[in-house]
């Protein structure tokens, strides 16, 4: 039986039950459709490419240096300009980051001051990370006078992936029970002693998730390091924040820019250790937060 109902020009009118389903029914399906589409396309991509470059990836190819011929050629420089990257990012963006989402979730009672950070840092997430390289290049490597070396690339990835970190970050503290701050105040806590033994403990599950995604994405970055002078022909090894480095999506680019077609076989072989090493850390953040949310 309809149902007499308001409708938009404010006048009754009749409900078709009917009419909400099969509009439902329709966006299940398209969206259902561009997912597999989506899905086979990278799947495709995947495949054809572990197909290309499987026959180079052998433990020569990663413990060797790169070279003119491409036989020779091998992706150990990069491999390790890419762990310093990661090393060194971990170390200055995941401190700040993570401090920075507890200050202002927790201790910032300023409406309009924090309204005002979120401003900043959900628009400095959503800047291209071309423009994050030119901020890297002109503040590291030119005013500070560090030079193209892995301190001022690491630098400019952890501007990169900051935003990430406090946004995850506070997402997580958010997603907190209120009850447990309220019975740790209830027991004469301070905030401080509430936010380090109850909250941090109960969010720690989505902070690490942020935190591995966004390590995830320092791995895969490639403009910001071209713009602050990544090399990407090196034939020693950088032991130090102060050397000249490559990097696995640098040494991508360099290959794939050759005309032997050889190269490009390199190139397959080197975005196959790039997925791989992606995949790890997805893997370990879907980990680590299945189990934490099971202990808490």
């Amino acid at each position: 039986m309809n149902k007499r109902v308001q409708t938009r020009s404010g006048k009754p009118g009749l409900f078709r039950p009917g009419t909400r389903t099969i509009k439902d029914r329709i966006f299940l399906v398209l969206g259902f459709v561009v997912l597999v589409c989506s899905l086979v396309a990278l799947l495709g991509f995947v495949l054809a490419t572990a197909v290309y470059g499987w026959e180079r990836l052998t433990w020569s190819f990663l413990t060797s240096y790169p070279s003119r011929f491409p036989e020779k050629a091998g992706l150990l420089p990069a491999l390790v300009g890419s762990l310093w990257l990661l090393g060194l990012s971990i170390v200055f963006s995941v401190p700040v980051g993570i401090a920075a989402g507890i200050f202002l979730e927790e201790f910032v009672r300023a409406r309009r001051l924090s309204q005002l950070m979120d401003f900043f840092v959900f628009n400095q997430g959503g800047i291209p990370s071309v423009l994050i390289g030119l901020l890297g290049l002109e503040l590291f490597v030119r005013i500070l006078g560090l030079g193209p070396v892995l301190l001022a690339g690491a630098l400019t990835l952890s501007l990169l992936i900051l935003p990430m970190i406090i946004v995850t970050t506070r997402e997580a503290l958010r997603a907190v029970p209120q009850s447990i701050r309220e019975a740790s105040f209830s027991l004469g806590a301070t905030r401080w002693q509430t936010v380090w033994y109850h909250v941090l403990p109960a969010a720690r599950a989505g902070i690490l998730t942020g935190v591995l995604l966004g390590l995830a994405r320092v791995i895969g970055e490639t403009a910001p390091l071209l713009v602050v002078g990544a090399s990407a022909f090196i034939t020693y090894l950088p032991v130090s924040p102060m050397d000249r480095f490559s990097a696995i999506p640098i040494q991508i680019f360099s290959w794939v820019s050759r005309p032997q077609p050889a190269f490009w076989v390199n190139a397959a072989a080197a975005i196959i250790v790039l997925l791989s090493i992606v995949m790890l850390f997805v893997l370990f953040a879907l980990w680590f937060r299945y189990r934490w949310k099971i202990r808490f």
